[in-house]
């Protein structure tokens, strides 16, 4: 998230923890093999997500109301990576700030934003398995396509809404060093006195882009488990095919979606810790190699986290899996990939998700 500019590491002091100077071995080298490690992230995550929406995009019995939104989820961490990660791996090759102060106030404002549209999405994802395996009566079949595509955009709009105070208030601001008197120009979402604006501005991104959507998600998810507990001791020991291959295509989309919503819970939430911990003690710049090494690898986790929903995907749907594998290979499906999936996706006559009957690929997702 924004707030995350205060992760400085370039102009740490002398003191024998972090050397200032890249050109110094014991910075320089640590900075390459890090900014290696966000270029092998970024280029993981472009491959991913291009071929995740590229597969939605192109076939059409993909198109349906959560992959709608995962496309949506996979273009807001197109959009963290193409910009962000970038500047954020910057930081460890140069002892400054490189992209001047409009920089300072656009990229927060596009990292606010994409961590808003991927949580936001993840919750309204939540809400459509909810009303899928709960209410199924509730879900309108009527211009889907197109209301789905209007959440999304609200989804958006709200996002960029919530990041504006992002790019009015980061600016470029002097930070002074204590132990070795020296003072460094780095962006940050407010000046170096006081501690109730850090204190505030972790506190409600904490809540905003963490807690309260998670507790969201947590309550659709007891429901749509009680649902799906009654629904099974409820049916007969003979009871319809057709109706036990929905609720099992219901079960496995419910699990994908908690599989996202647990990368996002887990990815994120080291560096909101850290975050956290630096806005309770603003006052100091804390150059100790252990919170460094935290604070690194919580950033990687926290990016990271925008390039492995396509591979969880991959790996829970093997429908998808074979549109994936057709998309990444030009439109022919590897040998490989089709001993895997021997027997292929049989199309079998099932109630939709959306309530509609339609001929789809029984091991869609």
């Amino acid at each position: 998230m924004s707030m995350e500019q205060m992760f400085v590491f370039s102009a740490e002091p002398e003191d024998g923890s972090l050397p200032a100077h890249p050109a110094e071995p014991f910075v320089w080298y640590p900075g390459i093999a890090i900014a290696t490690v966000y270029g092998l992230v970024i280029l993981v995550g472009l491959v991913g997500n291009i071929t995740l929406i590229r597969t939605f995009c192109t076939v059409k019995s993909l198109r349906n109301v959560p992959n709608l939104f995962m496309s949506s989820l996979a273009l807001g961490d197109l959009l963290l990576l193409v910009t962000c990660a970038p500047v954020d791996a910057s930081r460890y090759l140069a002892d400054e700030w490189l992209f001047g102060r409009m920089g300072c106030k656009l990229i927060p404002f596009i990292q606010f934003t994409s961590v808003g549209v991927s949580v936001f999405t993840l919750t309204a994802l939540a809400a459509d398995r909810y009303k899928a395996i709960v209410k199924p009566m509730d879900i309108e079949t009527s211009n889907a396509t197109v209301k789905i595509c209007i959440r999304a955009g609200i989804i958006w709009a709200f996002s960029m809404t919530l990041a504006i105070p992002e790019a009015i208030f980061s600016d470029l601001h002097t930070f002074h060093i204590a132990k070795t008197n020296e003072t460094f120009v780095t962006c940050a979402p407010y000046p170096h006195n006081g501690d109730l604006h850090p204190k505030i501005h972790s506190m409600v991104s904490f809540l905003v882009l963490y807690i309260v959507p998670l507790l969201i998600i947590t309550v659709y998810y007891v429901f749509i488990a009680k649902s799906l507990m009654s629904s099974a001791s409820n049916m007969p020991v003979e009871g319809n095919v057709q109706v036990r291959k929905q609720i099992e295509s219901r079960k496995r989309l419910a699990k994908t979606v908690l599989v996202f919503v647990g990368l996002f819970a887990i990815c994120w939430l080291p560096n909101h810790a850290i975050y956290l911990y630096r806005s309770y003690h603003y006052a100091q710049v804390d150059t100790s190699l252990l919170h460094f090494v935290s604070s690194v690898c919580a950033r990687l986790l926290a990016f990271a986290n925008s390039c492995v929903n396509p591979f969880a995907l991959y790996l829970l749907s093997r429908g998808f899996r074979k549109q994936f594998d057709r998309q990444l290979c030009c439109g022919r499906v590897p040998r490989w990939a089709t001993r895997a999936q021997s027997g292929g996706c049989n199309n079998t006559h099932v109630t939709s998700l959306k309530g509609g009957s339609h001929s789809l690929p029984s091991c869609n997702l």
